[in-house]
């Protein structure tokens, strides 16, 4: 089996730019969506339904912002999208499937930057990874459990082109990061590094000005974790850079289940 994860920074936009190749090339058999950025009844009836895909889909109540969904090659037996928290679930941010006892979420965690350029969405951002970890965490002691998405936070230095002079920047402050460290402590697994502990120059989302993906000056911050049962069965850990469409590129697991 292979998970997929993409931000996609507007599905019809990407739909433009090859989506729908992408989905049929990738040989995924689940593909989670983030900033989807479009109601379904916007999206053209190809890229809402693909043939031979099932689709599923949260919107944030605020056109054009946030969104995520999933694409799976088989039916899930169940899809939840609510978080039980109005000021989480109106951004259609969160969605949960499961198929057979693999629970896949696609999730887009918030950014902590608000209008101003400032850190004021960092309490949000936090109380929305504490909200996802509290929802997650008796399932992944039930079977295994995949959290793919946009972190909208790099975990460790080797996880951004610039980490000295992000220090102050939403996405690598000390707080967001020492939540990352909570999520592997308690016993989530970040696939990617785990199998790729000391390369540097991994990158899912560049800046889209000053020639930032050419020359590679990114941020890693488009993971997979997995629960213990679930990393178990991963047998690669990929991120695809070369990937058009978005200015983040995909990542994924591939699993023996």
């Amino acid at each position: 089996m292979r998970v997929v994860s993409w931000n996609v920074n507007g599905l019809r936009a990407c739909a433009k730019k090859g989506f729908l190749s992408f989905l049929e090339t990738s040989a995924a058999d689940i593909v989670g969506l983030q900033e989807v950025r479009a109601f379904p009844e916007q999206l053209e009836a190809s890229v809402r339904e693909p043939d031979r895909w099932h689709t599923h889909f949260h919107a944030a109540e605020r056109a054009g912002y946030s969104g995520v969904a999933l694409y799976a090659r088989h039916e899930p037996d169940k899809v939840e999208t609510k978080l039980g928290a109005d000021a989480f679930d109106v951004e259609g941010r969160f969605i949960l499937a499961r198929y057979g006892r693999l629970h896949v979420a696609s999730v887009y965690f918030p950014k902590g930057s608000g209008k101003e350029r400032d850190n004021s969405r960092v309490p949000y951002k936090l109380d929305f990874y504490r909200a996802v970890f509290d929802r997650l965490d008796t399932l992944r002691k039930r079977g295994p459990v995949l959290v793919i998405g946009d972190y909208n936070t790099a975990h460790h230095p080797i996880d951004l082109a610039r980490p000295k002079t992000n220090k102050d920047s939403s996405g690598f402050l000390p707080e967001e990061r020492a939540e990352m460290d909570r999520w592997l402590e308690a016993g989530w697994v970040d696939s990617f590094r785990r199998r790729h502990p000391e390369e540097e120059g991994h990158y899912t989302w560049w800046r889209q000005f000053g020639n930032a993906r050419a020359d590679n000056v990114g941020w890693r911050i488009d993971y997979v974790l997995a629960s213990a049962s679930a990393d178990e069965k991963v047998t690669d850990a990929f991120i695809w850079p070369d990937a058009q469409g978005s200015d983040h590129c995909p990542v994924g697991v591939d699993l023996e289940i």
